[in-house]
């Protein structure tokens, strides 16, 4: 008989994905409905629609400025990240909630064509720092102290792609565009593993299959 073949399962490599992600980003912030609404409200208390699409242009650029520095000599899992990031259960005027709004607002201030400039030039950039980047790279992030392994940390830059594309979209009035796959897997998982430590499973079961026992909501945050 013949001898049994071992299957390897690749390698995860989000770098690919990400970059689709920054292209997601660009074609958000290059629209003229973005910018002729960028002083105006967003759909999120206390954001602007500039700081709003500031945020999220921010990713691709904040991705690039850490994947540059030093690799830390460990990291912590991504969940971990989560269960110890203080926005995660902070509330609207928190310090640390204020602290990155002001931030954002702050970017906004050179208006949208300055905003989509740098995330034009970070996207250009990345796949030259991307070849560098093994897959148990540690990346610091100076803020919180700790540091994610490469996938881990291009998970969550795209979470924050995927979330605040839907935020900026339902703030000008457009149906944001389609991402592919393999943005959306990890997103989605990582939303999901987090939902359920906030919710419980069956809060979260339900409201994926049954409406007549869905909770009010499942919000990872």
């Amino acid at each position: 008989m013949p001898e049994p073949t071992t299957r390897t399962t690749p390698e995860r490599d989000l770098r690919p994905a990400f970059l689709a992600a920054a292209d997601h980003v660009v074609a958000i912030v290059s629209r003229d409905d973005v910018a002729a609404a960028w002083l105006q409200p967003s759909a999120l208390p206390a954001w602007s629609v500039g700081g709003l699409v500031a945020h999220l242009a921010s990713q691709p650029v904040t991705a690039l400025d850490l994947l540059r520095g030093e690799p830390a000599t460990d990291a912590i899992a991504l969940d971990e990240h989560y269960a110890r990031s203080a926005w995660v259960s902070g509330g609207l005027d928190d310090d640390v909630n204020v602290s990155i709004r002001s931030g954002s607002d702050a970017q906004a201030e050179a208006g949208r064509d300055a905003v989509l400039a740098r995330v034009v030039a970070a996207r250009a950039e990345l796949p030259g720092v991307f070849a560098d980047q093994h897959a148990d790279r540690a990346v610091l992030i100076p803020w919180t102290g700790w540091a994610l392994q490469r996938d881990d940390f291009l998970t969550g830059r795209m979470m924050e792609i995927v979330v605040h594309g839907e935020d900026v979209a339902a703030s000008v009035g457009f149906t944001s565009p389609p991402l592919p796959d393999d943005v959306l897997a990890p997103v989605v998982a990582l939303l999901i593993r987090l939902a359920v430590r906030r919710h419980g499973q069956g809060a979260v079961v339900s409201a994926l299959t049954r409406t007549e026992r869905a909770p009010r909501t499942i919000s990872a945050f």
